[in-house]
């Protein structure tokens, strides 16, 4: 179907006075005796435009009144004129042709202007064509383009990792199983080995908590890698900031030590903050002024200002002094939590914080040990509203080492064989991180519900 953008007629001035075709939803509409007024959107822009109805030339009035239920889909076709209402530089159109592409009834969920954030969960397939989500979804967007454009523009090579896997990234069994045995086959076999060695892998699989192990296998080839995918966690976690399945941004860099790692995730930040300030103004205005106030002065202090960089030890010492009243316990050893991590950069720092040299215990096995025997040279990124946005470390380039950690934890070392090689094979000092891309979708959009920045949200209970 032949049809302009309703995004380009609004910003292209060569449309002007020009007879266009377009297609969209009906988001508002009234009436009036002589005229009638619709707005439509097509998805491209966060923008309606109005449609202007000279009544007089559509003759068939209950056709009509069809276009104008909310919506509704449409194609018009009129001509481009200068905006009544909007004085600087909007347009409208003045219909010549209506037709209804799709029908809708009256029960269509979306009557009123605004809805609850909780109301519009219920119904994920249509809370898309609300304000928000069309503002959410483009800044998601916008966001993607940029990480992508942040890596390539700096050398590294783009990857993508198996999301079926033998190996727990993490070591710490939060995986959810791949299998093709159907319900009640595992009382036909006598043991567990006997169970997997019998189903499709010939092995145990699951699904990827992370592409880092594989990851470091490529930038070991490559030099400078990342992955951009989907991983999955089976945390029994109802809270605002998990899901099941979200998606993951990787880079893993070879010949890199600690602060290496933090520069780039500083550096990479930046870049894909300011990318969204400049190319969504309209969409981060709305958040700006319906979502949470003063979150444009809080992204430009993100991309004008150096992150600051604390020691978990100070840290701790910073919390314990702390005048607050903390519903976890503070002290040395424990994991950070989000009321300790929004502690520290809302009230303390007031910017984005790294966070390093955790204790070893609370880290994972791949990290490399420092040399106090107590820590290991591990970062966690927590922003202002959100807390943690970022995990990373330098890993463990020693085999020695990091056979030792695997084994303190009563890991199987069979899965890790691949990764322990790469120790003996011309080992490098590398390093890495994780961004969880839903959680820097909430921070630069304000919005504090995980699942209201992923399209169709999976959590304990709900697959819909």
């Amino acid at each position: 179907m032949k049809h302009v953008d309703i995004k380009d007629v609004m910003a292209e001035a060569k449309y002007l006075q020009q007879d266009v075709t377009i297609c969209g939803w009906v988001r508002t509409s009234r009436d009036s005796k002589n005229m009638a007024f619709l707005e439509l959107n097509d998805g491209t822009s966060f923008k309606h435009i109005q449609i202007v109805v000279n009544k007089a030339e559509f003759a068939e009035a209950d056709a009509l009144a069809d276009c104008m239920k909310l919506g509704s889909a449409l194609c018009v076709t009129g001509t481009v004129v200068p905006s009544a209402v909007n004085k600087e530089g909007g347009v409208e159109i003045n219909a010549k042709e209506m037709e209804l592409l799709g029908e809708c009834p009256p029960e269509y969920p979306l009557q009123k202007k605004r809805h609850t954030l909780e109301y519009l969960r219920t119904m994920p397939h249509i809370r898309l064509r609300s304000n928000t989500f069309n503002a959410v979804f483009h800044v998601r967007s916008t966001l993607a383009a940029a990480i992508h454009e942040y890596f390539q523009s700096n050398g590294y090579v783009y990857i993508n990792t198996p999301l079926i896997t033998g190996s727990d990234a993490e070591g710490a069994g939060e995986v959810f199983q791949v299998t093709t045995h159907a319900f009640g086959d595992q009382a036909n076999y006598k043991s567990e080995e006997e169970y997997y060695a019998d189903d499709f892998f010939g092995k145990k699989a699951g699904l990827s908590v992370s592409g880092q192990l594989e990851g470091e296998m490529a930038a070991m080839a490559f030099g400078k890698i990342y992955t951009f995918g989907p991983s999955f966690r089976a945390e029994n976690s109802n809270t605002q900031r998990h899901v099941a399945e979200f998606w993951h941004v990787e880079p893993e860099i070879a010949f890199a030590e600690l602060p290496d790692v933090l520069e780039v995730a500083e550096d990479m930040v930046k870049h894909i903050v300011g990318a969204v300030l400049e190319r969504c103004p309209t969409e981060m205005e709305f958040f700006d002024k319906r979502i949470e106030n003063g979150l444009l002065d809080k992204l430009d202090n993100v991309v004008s200002n150096s992150f600051e960089v604390l020691d978990y030890t100070k840290a701790i010492d910073i919390l314990l002094k702390a005048d607050a009243d903390f519903k976890f316990p503070v002290e040395w050893g424990i994991d950070l939590q989000t009321e300790h991590e929004r502690y520290l950069t809302e009230q303390v720092c007031k910017k984005p914080v790294f966070v390093i040299n955790y204790p070893k215990d609370i880290k994972a096995f791949y990290m490399k040990q420092n040399d106090d025997g107590k820590t290991v040279a591990a970062s966690d990124l927590l922003v202002p509203g959100v807390g943690e946005i970022i995990g990373g470390s330098e890993r463990e380039a020693n085999y020695d080492k990091l056979v030792a950690a695997m084994k303190a934890r009563g890991m199987d070392m069979a899965p890790y064989a691949d990764y322990l090689d790469l120790r003996k094979y011309g080992s490098v000092p590398h390093g890495g991180y994780g961004l969880g891309f839903e959680r820097m979708v909430m921070y630069c959009t304000g919005m504090q519900n995980i699942r209201d920045v992923i399209l169709f949200p999976r959590t304990v209970g709900n697959i819909r």
